[in-house]
């Protein structure tokens, strides 16, 4: 009983003695104080996303198009303001560009 609580209290002023505990802190924007950028919803069609937005200004090749079911061909439009990542041609999520910090 005696060894149990000297190992408590040895553990005890470890911990006391260490001193503070540090943490890293994420700094992030607060996305409501960013202007509302419509863009396009998960599960549209290119097609859909041509009429609804225009031309883009950039597109990027397919990439993963080994025809593996597991590796589905993932493309990439870009907008003013926003990129749209497409598997086949489907809408798998749209990203808005942070402003620059300028």
């Amino acid at each position: 009983m005696v060894r149990v609580r000297s190992v408590l209290i040895a553990a005890s002023l470890g911990i006391v003695l260490a001193g503070p505990a540090r943490a890293d802190v994420l700094l992030m924007e607060n996305i409501q104080s960013a202007p509302e950028v419509q863009t396009p919803r998960k599960g549209m069609n290119m097609d859909s996303v041509r009429n609804s937005y225009g031309n883009p200004v950039k597109e990027y090749p397919a990439v993963s198009t080994t025809g593996n079911p597991s590796h589905p061909p993932i493309t990439r439009w870009d907008y003013q303001g926003f990129s749209v990542f497409f598997e086949n041609d489907l809408v798998l999520h749209s990203v808005v560009h942070r402003p620059d910090s300028n």
